[in-house]
């Protein structure tokens, strides 16, 4: 079992073959009440799960928004857009099956945004990235990261895997920053930059 924390630096996933990465919230109405609040806590909260595969400084491939099988092979799996935040457990989840990564791809960035217009991390609360062992077809918990709820950020940079020789390292990130909405080149730069 690998345990992470952004303190420890890049953990070795020596023996991962399966990681999954999933990202939770509550809709919340925010100072808004009345009718209003109803409506908004009824409409939900969107934001979204992307994981960028990287070759070198280049994005290459995108899991997410309308990608759920941007390698084509299974190797980069994402779950769907929920668009509500409502539900139990992880609203988003990306899972990667590290054997069948294409060689070229150096490193994957996994995102959360509250990418399309209208939508904002302050429309959510309680945000959770966890991140799952995926091995021997049995999930475990090694990570539950938590992003502040300072600032008006709309985007967080959750963790990047790192392709190192024949084997992968994952490095805890949870940095926040602004993304314009509706924005994939903007979206990409923001990975690019981790």
């Amino acid at each position: 079992m690998i345990t992470l924390t952004k303190e420890d630096g890049p953990a070795d996933l020596g023996g991962v073959t399966h990681l999954s990465i999933g990202v939770s919230w509550d809709p919340t109405v925010g100072s808004s009440g009345g009718l209003l609040g109803k409506l908004k806590r009824k409409v939900g909260t969107d934001l979204d799960l992307i994981a960028i595969a990287m070759q070198g400084a280049d994005p290459v491939r995108l899991a997410g928004l309308d990608s759920l099988d941007p390698m084509g092979n299974g190797s980069l799996l994402h779950s769907g857009d929920n668009q509500t935040g409502h539900g139990e457990g992880d609203d988003e989840t990306v899972t990667v099956e590290f054997a069948r990564i294409p060689g070229n791809v150096t490193s994957i960035v996994f995102v959360a945004a509250a990418y399309k217009k209208g939508s904002s991390f302050q429309s959510a609360r309680n945000i959770s990235f966890k991140v799952y062992d995926g091995t021997g077809g049995s999930t475990q918990q090694v990570a539950d990261i938590w992003p502040s709820l300072l600032g008006t950020d709309n985007g967080c940079a959750v963790a990047k895997a790192i392709r190192d020789g024949a084997g992968w390292k994952l490095q805890v990130i949870n940095e926040t920053g602004k993304i314009k909405p509706g924005d994939e080149q903007a979206l990409m730069r923001f990975a690019v930059a981790k």
